[in-house]
């Protein structure tokens, strides 16, 4: 095990290296670059650049290169430890990321372990209640919330609490808090917030969960080392938890590789409908005013977190199930 961690540690270079590549590319495929969203933008609002001054901001940004040029100069910075300047923002790249990230990384961890905690404990009720009407309640409810968008229940909740309640509850902080500076009082405001993100995003992930765990535990209840196990005269409780449970959550724990990103970037529509302060929006509006440095940052990001991901489902499959090894065994 420890020989095939260290080499998926050291492949990993080499992954982000590709991924930096297509990355890059899909940043540059939209018509135009960064000043040609600008001036369109100021064209709109009446406003002009003199031509002068916009080949001095293209030598100044690197857009007079051709496009091998500018990953080859985006590369090095990175590698010196630089995620470049944001085009729109004349700001750190790095700088914008870190501001997002600690709400970013909160936001995802919360979700994270909302979906675990409900999933897996109501799968194993589901599986094991077959037939029941609890069990068909759930089973249509899972159905409801993979197929609800999870931006149109942010919608749905947001009318909800302010039609009945008079709340506003986008963001994760209230007007009053969101530029002063962290206190005892700003914690508390956010933990009134954060709450309903983490479960709108963690909802269609949970209603998912827990089919796969409902549908994997039905498989492996009727195996016949149950009924061995039965006839030992183990609790039902006791065997399905000491062996079924371990087996049937091996899927759950491969959904970690793309489940890890997509919770980090925070479901994107819907922190942007919410007006959440986290890195999602920042990702919509670079790609859309075509900031390359900052939207491949964190695209890069992204891919770093997948392939983290993947491995953390690979040592936690092989943790659960011993008859999966990574290495040959020898003769």
């Amino acid at each position: 095990m420890l020989r095939y961690i260290l080499q998926r540690l050291l492949l990993i270079p080499v992954l982000l290296f590709i991924f930096s590549i297509l990355v890059f590319a899909l940043v540059q495929a939209p018509p135009g670059d960064f000043l040609t969203s600008y001036i369109a933008s100021l064209a709109s609002s009446g406003s002009s650049l003199d031509q002068e001054l916009i080949d001095m901001l293209k030598a100044q940004y690197g857009l007079d290169k051709p496009v091998h040029i500018q990953y080859l100069r985006w590369m090095g910075n990175l590698l010196s430890g630089n995620l470049g300047l944001s085009l729109e923002y004349q700001r750190p790249n790095a700088e914008l990321i870190a501001e997002r990230l600690g709400l970013t990384v909160l936001l995802a961890l919360l979700s994270f372990v909302f979906t675990w905690v409900i999933a897996v404990p109501i799968g194993i009720y589901s599986a094991t209640h077959r037939n029941s009407l609890l069990d068909y309640i759930v089973t249509v409810v899972n159905y409801i919330g993979v197929a609800t968008p999870n931006f149109m229940l942010a919608l749905v909740l947001m009318w909800w609490a302010f039609s009945y309640f008079g709340l506003s509850v986008t963001g994760l902080f209230s007007r009053e808090f969101e530029q002063a500076p962290w206190s005892l009082a700003k914690v508390a405001d956010l933990l009134k917030h954060i709450w309903l993100p983490m479960i709108i995003i963690g909802v269609a992930g949970t209603a998912r969960l827990t089919r796969i765990m409902r549908a994997n535990l039905l498989d492996e209840l009727n195996k016949p080392y149950m009924v061995a196990g039965r006839a030992r005269g183990l609790s039902e409780w006791q065997l399905v938890m000491k062996y079924p449970v371990r087996l049937a959550i091996n899927p759950l724990a491969s959904t970690i590789g793309w489940y890890l990103p997509e919770l980090f970037s925070g479901s994107l529509i819907v922190a942007t409908v919410m007006n959440l302060q986290n890195i999602g929006p920042l990702l919509l509006r670079a790609l859309i005013s075509q900031d390359m440095y900052l939207a491949g940052s964190i695209l890069l990001i992204y891919c770093f977190l997948a392939i983290l991901g993947t491995l953390i489902s690979d040592i936690l499959i092989a943790w659960l199930d011993p008859r999966i090894r990574m290495e040959k065994v020898g003769a």
